[in-house]
């Protein structure tokens, strides 16, 4: 490689990889001799680039951390994860990280080329935030960017969609939708839609989407989820999917004890004042539903349904009289 520009920002690409490299290997890689890899690696040191390098036989080279930040080399997909990265970041609650991000968003859209830059745009404008929703714990699924980018796309351009679906069971299936809105909650994806085959609005977890294609037939103008918030409309979906009784609780903490407090997976939590906070939730059984608030170890008041509040009223009454005393045995004189 005779480009000197092209060969370094190659070289400065394989050592940002994270692992040592050899000479001999980068000399390989990049079609020139070990004598030249130095010269190079000294004029990224040059430009301000912390290279490390090994001595001996099995020696070899890596990026280290600097004291500065020189300019990074991003593929295609880095750029514009960084971007939706920080752009959610930006519509956060924490004033300085939502500052700091608007700012660096600025500097990397202004160089991001026409290609990603659309994309980048797709993305922020299907993408609506979910914040509060406790999903589940472990790792978060990995979502192919390239699924996300071209939902985004046809939200954005009002396009029909086919993709192959996998349900939570892992059936695989194939739908034909009308996509609405992106959104993003705990470190997940989900697509609003409308499943034409079933005549129904429905919400499809992004991770178990596989190859979306845009059909070329518009979406019905005028057609929207029976809740115009996407965001409220997947946490309903997740929340109370399914689910017997629907719970809508005060809880007296604060929003972030709360979320402390709450098993992943309970429900959606919004904040009311300084020191409360709205739980919405659900459960098949009302025994579970009473414990689970129960054992949260704060003040809390039920709003509906009003199943629940009449079983906690009678296990409220239970425990009172349990605690004066052991029960004498029925049919039997005290």
């Amino acid at each position: 490689m005779s480009d000197t520009p092209a060969r370094l920002l190659k070289l400065l690409t394989l050592l940002q990889t994270g692992r040592e490299r050899t000479g001999t290997e980068l000399a390989d890689r990049l079609g020139v001799s070990p004598r030249t890899v130095r010269r190079d690696i000294d004029r990224l040191r040059g430009l301000g680039y912390p290279v490390d390098a090994a001595l001996g036989a099995i020696g070899g080279y890596r990026l280290a951390s600097g004291t500065a930040m020189p300019p990074l080399l991003l593929d295609d997909e880095e750029a514009v994860a960084i971007a939706v990265g920080l752009h959610a970041a930006a519509g956060g609650t924490l004033a300085d990280v939502a500052e700091t991000s608007v700012r660096a968003l600025a500097k990397l859209e202004q160089v991001l080329p026409a290609r990603l830059r659309d994309r980048v745009t797709a993305l922020q404008e299907a993408t609506v935030p979910l914040y509060g929703l406790l999903t589940g714990g472990g790792d978060a699924p990995v979502t192919d960017p390239a699924v996300l980018t071209a939902l985004a796309t046809a939200c954005r351009r009002r396009e029909r969609v086919r993709f192959a679906y996998a349900a939570a069971d892992g059936a695989p299936s194939k739908r034909h939708a009308e996509p609405y809105r992106l959104v993003s909650a705990d470190r997940r994806w989900y697509l609003v839609a409308y499943d034409l085959d079933r005549a129904d609005w429905r919400t499809f977890r992004a991770d178990r989407i596989g190859a979306p294609r845009a059909t070329g037939a518009r979406c019905v103008p005028d057609r929207r989820p029976p809740t115009p918030d996407a965001a409220a409309f997947v946490a309903e979906s997740i929340v109370s999917h399914r689910a017997r009784y629907r719970a809508l609780v005060t809880l007296c903490t604060p929003l972030e004890d709360a979320a402390r407090r709450l098993p992943a997976g309970t429900g959606l939590l919004e904040p009311l004042t300084p020191g409360s906070c709205l739980l919405r939730t659900g459960g098949d059984a009302l025994d579970w539903l009473a414990y689970r608030l129960g054992f949260l170890g704060v003040p809390f008041e039920v709003h509906e349904p009003p199943e629940l509040i009449a079983y906690l009223r009678d296990l409220g009454t239970r425990l009172v009289d349990a605690s004066y005393g052991t029960p004498e045995p029925r049919g039997q004189e005290p």
